[in-house]
């Protein structure tokens, strides 16, 4: 039974930072791309930032614009976690937070090549 457990959201004041984190079980996520995507009330979900499971190999990490130079996702194989540093959060950055794996040699751009989710940790910035 996988599971991807996110945690490390909460309410913080604009220019703040957070860093969340995905605890995987039941799966090796060092086979998968791991990814992080968010989704605020009334939008499509989306993606933030992907980070391959052999970045030399298969091309690295991924941003979407928005977060470029903000955000930074990182992964401990050997702990089978992965993370979302996130500095100087504004009010668009609020949104529910989804860790996500697909195992594909090239991360998927979209949200339905990913296979297993997790329930999703909340970022409130005001």
């Amino acid at each position: 039974h996988v599971q991807l457990v996110e945690s490390g959201g909460g309410s913080v004041q604009a220019g703040g930072s957070l860093r969340l984190s995905c605890e995987a079980s039941g799966l090796t996520m060092k086979t998968y791309c791991m990814g992080w995507f968010r989704q605020a009330p009334g939008k499509e979900r989306e993606r933030v930032a992907t980070i391959a499971k052999e970045i030399i190999r298969w091309g690295g990490t991924w941003y979407a614009d928005s977060v470029k130079g903000r955000f930074t996702i990182s992964r401990d194989n050997d702990k089978n976690a992965l993370y979302l540093q996130m500095n100087t959060l504004n009010s668009e950055d609020t949104s529910m937070y989804y860790c996500a794996a697909a195992p594909a040699l090239y991360c998927p751009n979209i949200p339905n090549e990913y296979v297993y989710w997790g329930q999703g940790t909340q970022v409130t910035v005001s």
